[in-house]
Order: C-alpha cells, then structure tokens, then sequence
C-alpha cells in the first residue's frame, strides 16, 4: 500500500484487511477454515525458450550464475507489481493485503554436498527488475555462507523440538493462537518461513521432477512453488517447420480463498507474457498497482 496508508482497526503487523471485498469473497473463509483444505494443487508447462536465450546473454553480460530461479521470481513479482491478489493472505477468517513482498528460498549454508540448508526470507519491491533478484539473492547467500548464522529460524526449532512432546503441542497451539489473532511479534514475523508472499523450491537445480509442496496450517503463506528441470520439447513453429524448444514444469499450491479463478487466468497469462518477453523484467515496471482498500 502507498506510503500515505494509515493503519486502522483490524489491520495486522504484515498486511491491512481488505474490507471492499465482495460478500462472498470474506465468508469464504468460514467455508474452507484452514489452508491446506483451501489449498488448489496446479502444473504448469512453460516454453522458456526465449527466457534461456535472454539468460545466456546475461551470463556472458558477467550476471554470474543468474539462472531460471532468479527469472521465476523476478516474474512472479513483476506479476504481483500489475495483479496484487496473489499477494493476499488468509488468516483470523478474514482476506488481508500483504504490505510486502517477501519470498522464502532453500539455500546450502556452503557449497559443500554435506552442509545444511537454511531457509531464507529475501524481501523484494514490486518495482524490482532481475538485476535486483539477482543482486539480492546473492547478498543473502553470501550473509548466509560468510557469517555464523545464530539465532536463525531453523536453530530456534532445533531448540524448541527438544522439549517434550506435551510441551511442543502446547507451544504450536499458543502459536496458532497468537497467529489467529494477530499477536506474533514482528521479530517472529520476520524469520518465519511460515509468514511470507512465496516459498520457492528449485527441483531443477538437483535435476528432479517437481512436487507439491504443502502450504500448511499455520503461517500466512498463499503459494508454494516448485519449478522442476529445463527439458527440450520439439514442437511446430509458426512457419510449419518443427522447432526445438525448451520448457519447464512448474507445481504450484495456491490459497484458493484469495482470489477467484479469472485472477489466477489473468496472473498465469501475464507469467506466459512474460516468459515470451523476458526483456520485460530487465526494466522496472511504469506502474504498480495497489491491491483494492
């Protein structure tokens, strides 16, 4: 939301409630109470022929590493920057707008096969191009490997798993309930994997097929995303003659109670546009829309 916003009444640390929506847009929540009932399970085919191209270029350019998880997500927030609904959040029965763009990546705590992962939480603007995904995937990474991380959100776990099983369930309920209404501190807010716009996975990069990835009970979390390997599929081009091309699979579970199935039409379409014309992501956008009061 613009700068001029001021909080109000029923509005949560991470996002503002959406009181214009259509009546059957807020009882959904009371129909479909948790996320994972809630949740709509997608696949997706992309043609990344023109994408891949664009990416090579950028490589020799000296963009080092700049590969297809970098142009997922440079789309997926140039689509968030002209169609705001995916950037919704369900929580408390009640539809809330996202104040920012926060996405969660798996990332090796070095480059070694036996060390770790960490989840990260990267916080992206609407007006970012792929340069900026690019620059500030790298600057996390390299806090992540360069740094002692403590105090992460995974040691935090490793510490609370071991407690008692009857104290675990006690805690997670507190959580739930703290959640439901809004009363999570914003330190939490701001490690919590659970609470964010996006949780990447790229399959690809470990050569496997894509999964469903689970959007779970707690949290504030709308879609997951798994992009699975590049592939060459040969099809027929415009002139008659077959065509090698490339394609990715994509698995996606998305919230079904943030917005109804033409914005979903209208978001895939824009991805497609975009996969057609990466140059677009190489320029920040004109406008960005805000999502409705």
């Amino acid at each position: 939301m613009a700068n001029s916003y001021k909080h109000r009444s029923g509005d949560r640390k991470e996002g503002r409630l959406l009181r214009s929506l259509p009546a059957l847009s807020k009882f959904i929540p009371y129909l479909l109470r948790d996320r994972d009932g809630a949740g709509i399970l997608y696949e997706e085919d992309f043609d990344v022929s023109a994408a891949d191209k664009c990416l090579r270029q950028e490589r020799v350019n000296g963009y080092k590493n700049i590969g297809f998880l970098h142009f997922f997500i440079a789309a997926y927030i140039r689509c968030i920057s002209m169609l705001p609904g995916l950037n919704r959040f369900v929580v408390g029965r009640r539809v809330y707008a996202r104040n920012d763009i926060d996405i969660v990546l798996t990332v090796k705590r070095s480059e070694t096969l036996e060390s770790s992962d960490a989840r990260v939480k990267i916080r992206f603007d609407a007006s970012d191009t792929i340069f900026d995904v690019y620059r500030k995937i790298n600057d996390k990474i390299d806090e992540i490997r360069t740094q002692e991380v403590s105090g992460s959100f995974e040691d935090l776990m490793e510490s609370f798993s071991r407690a008692p099983r009857l104290f675990i369930r006690l805690g997670v309920l507190v959580l739930r309930v703290m959640d439901y209404f809004g009363w999570l501190p914003q330190s939490w807010l701001d490690r919590s994997p659970l609470h964010a716009s996006l949780l990447v996975s790229d399959a690809g990069m470990m050569k496997t097929a894509p999964a469903y990835i689970q959007l779970g009970k707690i949290g504030t979390l709308p879609v997951t995303l798994s992009i699975g390997p590049r592939h060459h599929v040969y099809e027929m081009d415009k002139t008659g003659l077959v065509a090698d091309t490339k394609h990715i699979v994509c698995k996606a579970v998305i919230d079904n109670r943030i917005a109804d199935a033409r914005y979903y039409s209208q978001f895939l379409n824009a991805m497609r546009y975009i996969f057609q014309h990466p140059e677009i992501l190489e320029r920040s956008p004109s406008r960005v829309v805000e999502d409705v009061g």
